[in-house]
């Protein structure tokens, strides 16, 4: 597939990504205990989306990721927002990441990617970081297609089928996307060479090497120690450009629902990641626009 994005990947310098919504949100005063997390905010404080985007583009992100993560039928439904008003939310969430890109003081192109989280953020309960659901991937295709076309349909650079914690998800995920005219980035949540659920990676990354619409796999929300191994996989296993970013390096407590231990994300460790076939690179959970900007001005940057 080819594309304005497809094709800046492909070549010259290596794309920046932003760094986590949430926590940026929240330093911001904004509290996303909820089970819609930030996409609680497309409807209650659209302005605190777009601003946490625009802090990303300028400290050097050239792409943002929107806050539909966890913005589904599903989950809106039981909120009381019916289909129609979320399929609205759904395309406010790219409208509110091109904004930011229009108010960035940037002559570089800067680009939106659609998030599409898994089936487990719609349940809110930590599972998208054990997988298997107990759904076949025909249940789960039928979950994710209709919040991808909508997503689509709002005309993003690149869908990223984000945190995939297992192959059956993964293989629901590439089938959905299929003929949506928008390509994708597939990235999983793993631990170690295994995805959360304990596949390996060389399979997991395999379901994507013949997909057309798949033009870059990785890694996310994951260990920042985890990353250059799963690099190395994806790129040797598909030939494919390789997104990468991962955590801060703390651990999510669901139960809890808060972050422990320290970070150990380094701007340093991009470097190694661009040479294993990293060419998109950022961070997620907890890694806010300062790290970004040493990412976007370090010497891996050139």
């Amino acid at each position: 597939m080819t594309s304005d994005f497809a094709d800046a990947l492909a070549s010259g310098r290596p794309l920046v990504l932003d760094g986590g919504l949430s926590n940026q949100l929240e330093s911001a005063g904004h509290d996303l205990s909820d089970a819609l997390w930030s996409a609680r905010l497309l409807a209650e404080d659209p302005g605190a989306i777009t601003d946490a985007h625009l802090a990303y583009y300028e400290a050097g992100a050239d792409v943002a990721i929107t806050s539909s993560y966890q913005a589904t039928f599903e989950g809106f439904a039981r909120r009381g927002v019916d289909r129609r008003r979320a399929t609205e939310l759904l395309t406010l969430s790219v409208e509110l990441a091109r904004d930011a890109a229009r108010r960035a003081r940037a002559s570089r192109p800067l680009w939106v990617a659609a998030s599409a989280g898994p089936y487990g953020a719609m349940l809110a309960d930590g599972s998208e970081y054990r997988g298997r659901y107990g759904l076949g991937a025909g249940e789960l295709e039928r979950f994710h297609r209709p919040r991808l076309e909508v997503l689509a349909a709002a005309r993003p650079d690149v869908l990223a089928l984000e945190t995939v914690p297992d192959t059956e998800e993964a293989t629901a995920l590439l089938r959905a996307v299929r003929h949506l005219g928008v390509p994708a980035w597939l990235s999983y949540t793993v631990t170690g060479d295994r995805t959360r659920a304990g596949q390996p990676l060389e399979e997991a990354f395999a379901l994507a090497g013949d997909a057309e619409e798949v033009i870059a796999v990785g890694v996310n929300c994951c260990a920042p120690e985890d990353v250059a191994g799963a690099v190395e996989t994806a790129a040797r296993v598909t030939g494919k450009p390789v997104v990468a970013y991962p955590n801060s390096g703390e651990a999510w407590d669901a139960q809890a629902r808060a972050w422990r231990g320290r970070s150990s994300f380094a701007a340093e460790r991009v470097r190694g990641w661009r040479a294993a076939g990293a060419r998109l690179v950022g961070g997620c959970c907890r890694v806010g626009p300062e790290v970004i900007t040493s990412i976007a001005s370090g010497p891996a940057s050139a």
